[in-house]
């Protein structure tokens, strides 16, 4: 199997890096230059990682062809380059649906659309595809936990979701910062923060465990659990969380 990406930024860098941790097979692993720093440092890891300069030299090079470019570059590229019946093209594009790939590949190949996060460097984290298709899902969950989607409307609701991987970031960040204004070094905030979230975040992925029954869990009566709780709902931090996922939901299905 013969696999080529268009684009290389950040997420074709962690789904390559992830790819190389696994057990998947593959012959060759064809990447673009144009984002020149991560393309000589993917080709350093793998002699089967090929640098091309040229597009249609990748498709006409590969078996499965990665979309990984932004929207507005998505746009530009793909209607210039020639796909073929073979290939199963995986796009990465989070605001171009399924009916404008089809007009912009122009052949009757099998397109996927999914969404990996930086994560499946780790070979951690789901990934959403639709349409459902078996190589796909067995490809991806190699890397990760594939989720397959019937409907294309209804993916909508999970790229939503992954638009909070930085604002996540951030309450690490600010949790961090809080600790070293006290006076904790900045090794030893960060790595408490990343841990405890890290640990609750696997315990609350347990199959038995219900994210319901977890917040109640993790309450004491007039404890800390219970008073940080009602704080953060007094200052209407769940809900601004929701209407800003709900925003982003909005421009998902205005824009290509």
């Amino acid at each position: 199997m013969r696999l080529g990406f268009i684009g290389t930024g950040q997420i074709s860098k962690a789904v390559i890096l992830g790819i190389l941790k696994s057990k998947i097979k593959y012959s060759k692993i064809f990447i673009s230059k144009r984002s020149p720093k991560i393309s000589k440092l993917l080709s350093k890891k793998s002699k089967k990682i090929i640098i091309y300069d040229n597009n249609q030299k990748i498709l006409d090079s590969s078996d499965w062809i990665f979309l990984a470019l932004t929207p507005k570059v998505g746009n530009e590229i793909i209607k210039k380059l020639i796909f073929k019946k073979k290939h199963l093209i995986i796009s990465f594009i989070s605001t171009i649906k399924m009916k404008d790939l089809k007009k912009l590949i122009r052949v009757k190949a099998k397109i996927v659309r999914a969404i990996p996060l930086p994560p499946i460097s780790l070979k951690k984290g789901p990934v959403p595809i639709f349409p459902p298709n078996r190589k796909v899902k067995e490809f991806f969950n190699k890397l990760g936990n594939t989720i397959e989607i019937n409907r294309e409307n209804l993916s909508l609701n999970f790229w939503a979701t992954s638009s909070m991987m930085a604002p996540f970031y951030e309450i690490l960040q600010c949790l961090s910062s809080w600790l070293v204004q006290k006076g904790v070094k900045k090794y030893n905030s960060q790595k408490y923060i990343t841990s405890l979230f890290l640990a609750l975040a696997e315990g609350a992925n347990e199959k038995s465990n219900d994210l319901k029954k977890l917040v109640k869990e993790s309450q004491t009566p007039k404890g800390l659990n219970e008073q940080s709780l009602k704080e953060l709902k007094k200052l209407g931090f769940y809900n601004s969380l929701n209407k800003t996922t709900g925003i982003i939901l909005k421009r998902l299905k205005k824009t290509k």
